[in-house]
């Protein structure tokens, strides 16, 4: 059993190396011990498998019994390896694709092939070798298996993962693309669309592709992976300050000590420099409420009559939006009921997408939703409050929360 984790693990290791070099080629280079690479990737192995069992790609006792395989095999790399130096940096997109890299032969086997077949046979061989056209009969099997099971939304996301590890860009778009269909409001996986749309344009997100980024930080303005493609489209466009504002939004999520934070960081400085902006910013124990002076501020609070509806950890997501023009929100800031009553601070650092920012409209409407599926989109049930149109830049705007979403 130990030789198909180990060749999963090369398989992980590898598809990192291919995806992430040319993302990171335009930086500097940084020391990063093998114990590290390999913890982080492990981790995200474990992840993927989490998922899968929610999903039900996998079944718990399979998914226990890779996870003891894979705690082995970390503890017998991480005890013999060595410190080497690997290059690293890059911008926000090398962040997003390096997040996750899924275990594509560990679950696209157990979705379609034979997990006893793992287990050592009396009088067998002791090991084989998997070679690349087993694992892609296993991908074609998988195929085979959701013609049958169109609604199987984790087959959906494996096999766009598995397209994705082969470089078949175009056929794991169309893979995400039935995986949204049945879970339109994940924001992970839009993101994961986008992505592999883009790399099916031609590394190209412009379009569609940023599109559901917006749809993806629309859902979860949090999400790291929407965050570092939304800071990289701003890049490309030469909008460094929308740039530097995206990927700024990803540190507070991030171990402040960790090599990915000092990353974002090198990049949010590299692209205010281009905005020939001088901001020298403390990135820990920072009060991350404060806003520039510009800043569209307010206080939100639950109307007494409709108290009993809410939860104290419903999510309240606090928006701004054109008072005449496109319905997306231009700023958006998330709390919790147990916040309320709570003043707010609105600006362009919290725009969704490039060219929609705060500062672009001069009137606007303030509006606060309480929401039970913790989703941006507006579900009926949630509880809204909406202000009458302001200046961009108003201050002392009161909404209070008192109206059913219908």
């Amino acid at each position: 059993m130990v030789w198909f984790w180990l060749m999963a693990g090369l398989l992980v290791i590898v598809v990192l190396a291919l995806l992430l070099r040319p993302l990171l080629s335009r930086r500097g280079r940084a020391d990063v011990s093998r114990n590290a690479l390999n913890t982080a990737l492990y981790a995200d192995q474990l992840r993927e498998l989490d998922a899968d069992l929610q999903s039900g790609a996998l079944a718990a006792s399979e998914v226990e019994a890779a996870r003891r395989e894979l705690k082995v095999r970390l503890l017998a790399d991480v005890g013999q390896a060595e410190a080497s130096k690997t290059a690293r940096g890059g911008r926000g997109a090398a962040i997003a694709i390096g997040v996750a890299i899924p275990v594509i032969a560990v679950g696209v086997y157990f979705a379609v092939g034979n997990p006893g077949a793992l287990a050592p046979k009396a009088g067998g061989d002791a090991a084989h070798e998997m070679n690349e056209q087993q694992v892609e009969a296993m991908v074609e099997r998988l195929v085979q298996r959701l013609k049958r099971e169109p609604e199987n939304v984790g087959g959906w996301i494996l096999l766009g993962r598995s397209y994705n590890m082969f470089g078949r860009f175009r056929e794991s778009a169309d893979a995400y693309a039935n995986a949204v269909k049945l879970r339109p409001t994940d924001a992970q996986l839009l993101a994961d669309y986008a992505d592999a749309l883009g790399m099916a344009l031609g590394r190209n997100l412009a379009g569609e592709p940023e599109k559901l980024v917006a749809r993806a930080l629309q859902i979860d303005p949090r999400n790291l992976k929407a965050l570092a493609l939304a800071g990289t489209i701003a890049y490309e466009r030469k909008d460094y300050s929308a740039a530097a504002a995206f990927w700024e939004r990803m540190l507070p999520l991030l171990p402040p000590d960790s090599d990915d934070a000092r990353s974002i960081r090198a990049n949010v400085e590299e692209a205010r420099s281009l905005s020939g902006e001088r901001v020298a910013k403390k990135e820990s124990n920072q009060d991350r409420s404060a806003a520039p002076a510009s800043a569209l501020r307010g206080s939100v609070q639950l109307a007494p009559a409709l108290a009993a509806k809410a939860a104290p950890t419903d999510t309240v997501f606090i928006f701004a939006r054109a008072a005449a023009g496109p319905p997306m929100p231009l700023a958006v800031l998330r709390k919790q009921v147990r916040d309320l009553p709570v003043a707010f601070a609105l600006d362009d650092s919290m725009a969704m997408a490039s060219g929609m920012r705060l500062s672009e409209f001069p009137r606007v409407v303030v509006g606060a939703r309480i929401s039970k599926s913790a989703g941006a989109a507006a579900q009926p049930g949630d509880l809204q409050g909406l202000s009458a149109p302001v200046a961009n830049n108003a201050g002392g705007v009161s909404v209070v929360i008192d109206s059913v979403v219908r």
